[in-house]
C-alpha cells in the first residue's frame, strides 16, 4: 500500500456529530495503514480553524468551505441530470485535487466516506476503490417522498430513484462497499444486487462517555425527572422526532409525572425546533459544551426517531453512560442489544410514553438497565473491535 486518497462529505474534526465521529475513526484507522490525503467539505468557520490545526497529522490536505445554497444544487441538478445531493457536494476545485493526487501515480488506494463523495473517483482508477456508504440514502428519500407538498414528493421521488441508480453503479466500481450494520448491507443487497458489501458498524469512546469519567456536572435548573434527547438539530428525522414526542408523547408521561422536563440538546436547531420550547416541559439548549453533562443529569434518555438509518450513535453514548433508553424501533434497529435488558425499544408513540413512565416509576429499573447497558457497549461497541475488518477490506484480503 502506498498513498490512501480520503474523501469525506464533512471534515472528520472534531468528531462531534455522528457522521464526523464514524469518519474520524476510520480515517485513524486508515492512517496506521499509509499516508493519507484528505480531501474534505466545511461547513462553517469552525471546522476551518480546527482544519489548519489538522494538515500537519496528513501527508496533505484539501478543504473548502461548502456555501452552495439548496436551490443552487437544485438547478444544477435539473441540468446535469444527477441527484440533488450530488449537485450539493460538487466543486472543480475538489476534483481538480483529487486528480492532482491520482495522477500522481502514488495513489494506491481511494477510501471515499457518504456517497456524494464518489463522483470524485475516476471509472478508470487502477488502484483500489472502498466506499462506505454508511446508510442506503436512496431509501431515506423514497421514504420521504410520501409527505409534504405535492414539490416536494416530487423532489424526494426523483432524488430516491437517481440516488439508488447511483448507488448501484459506484458498488459496481467499487472492490467492496461498507454499511453500518447487516441490516443496511442487507438492504443495500437486495436493492443493488451488489456482492462484495460488508457490514462495519460504528463503535464508542467508552473512556470519554464514562459516568465516572470528569466532565462539568449539570446545573440542577430543571425540576426532577428529566428526559434528554441529544442529536444535530437542524437534521431532519431529528426535528420530526423530537417535534412528535414534544406534541404526543410528553402530555402522558406529564400527566403521570407532572414535574418531568425534557431537554432538546444538540447544536443548530431550527425556528421549528425552537419553538418547542413554548410547550410545557419542553427546554431547547442548543449547543452544550460537553454533551456529557446533560446525558449524565438524565433519568431517561429518549431516541423517538420516526426515520432512521443504520447505527444511532446518540443511543451508544447513552448507553455507554448507563443510562436507560426508550428507543424507537427504527432507533433501535442496527444495534445489537436486547429489549428490556439492554435498552427498551418502543412500538408506538403509545408505547413510548408508557415505557418511559414505567422506567420514572422505577429507580432500580433505571440503574438495572443502565449498567446492563454500558456493560454491553464496552465488550461489543469499542471503536477497535468494530474497525477490525478494515484492514482486510482495504488490503483485499475480503
Amino acid at each position: 500500500m502506498q498513498e490512501i486518497l480520503f474523501l469525506a462529505h464533512r471534515v472528520p474534526w472534531p468528531p462531534d456529530r455522528g457522521d464526523k465521529i464514524r469518519s474520524f475513526h476510520f480515517l485513524k484507522k486508515l492512517q496506521s495503514m499509509a499516508p493519507v490525503h484528505v480531501g474534505a467539505f466545511a461547513d462553517d468557520d469552525r471546522d476551518m480553524a480546527v482544519t489548519e490545526e489538522m494538515r500537519g497529522e496528513f501527508a496533505s490536505v484539501h478543504v473548502e468551505t461548502r456555501g452552495k445554497p439548496q436551490w443552487q444544487a437544485g438547478i444544477e441538478a435539473l441540468m446535469r441530470g444527477v441527484p440533488v445531493s450530488l449537485a450539493a457536494f460538487h466543486s472543480n476545485a475538489m476534483a481538480r485535487w483529487a486528480e492532482t493526487k491520482i495522477a500522481s501515480g502514488r495513489t494506491s488506494h481511494i477510501f471515499v466516506f457518504s456517497g456524494q463523495m464518489a463522483q470524485y473517483v475516476p471509472a478508470d482508477f487502477a488502484g483500489r476503490f472502498v466506499m462506505d456508504f454508511a446508510d442506503v440514502d436512496s431509501a431515506k428519500f423514497e421514504s420521504y417522498a410520501g409527505e409534504g407538498n405535492p414539490l416536494m414528493r416530487w423532489v424526494n421521488r426523483r432524488e430516491g430513484r437517481m440516488l439508488d441508480a447511483f448507488e448501484a453503479d459506484v458498488a459496481r466500481r467499487a472492490n467492496a462497499s461498507l454499511f453500518v450494520s447487516e441490516a443496511e448491507a442487507a438492504l443495500f443487497r437486495a436493492r443493488s444486487g451488489a456482492t462484495n458489501v460488508h457490514a462495519v458498524g460504528n463503535g464508542i469512546d467508552t473512556l470519554f462517555y464514562d459516568p465516572s469519567a470528569k466532565y462539568k456536572k449539570l446545573h440542577p435548573v430543571f425540576a426532577d425527572p428529566l428526559l434528554v434527547f441529544t442529536g444535530q438539530m437542524d437534521y431532519r428525522p431529528n426535528i420530526e422526532a423530537v417535534a412528535d414526542f414534544s406534541h404526543k408523547v410528553m402530555p402522558a408521561i406529564r400527566a403521570a409525572h407532572p414535574e418531568t422536563s425534557f431537554a432538546i440538546v444538540g447544536r443548530n436547531p431550527t425556528e421549528a425546533v425552537s419553538n418547542l420550547s413554548a410547550l410545557p416541559g419542553v427546554q431547547v439548549t442548543g449547543a452544550v459544551d460537553d454533551v456529557r453533562s446533560w446525558l449524565a443529569g438524565a433519568d431517561v434518555v429518549v431516541a423517538p426517531l420516526r426515520i432512521a438509518r443504520g447505527i444511532q450513535n446518540k443511543v451508544l453514548e447513552a448507553m455507554a453512560m448507563a443510562k436507560p433508553v426508550v428507543a424507537s424501533a427504527a432507533a433501535a434497529e442496527g444495534i445489537d442489544a436486547e429489549h428490556g435488558k439492554h435498552l427498551l425499544v418502543a412500538k408506538n408513540v403509545e408505547d413510548e410514553a408508557r415505557l418511559v413512565n414505567q422506567l420514572l416509576s422505577d429507580a432500580d429499573l433505571r440503574l438495572r438497565i443502565g449498567q446492563a447497558a454500558r456493560a454491553h457497549v464496552m465488550a461489543h461497541y469499542g471503536w477497535e473491535a468494530q474497525l477490525s475488518p478494515l484492514d482486510a477490506i482495504m488490503r483485499g484480503g475480503t
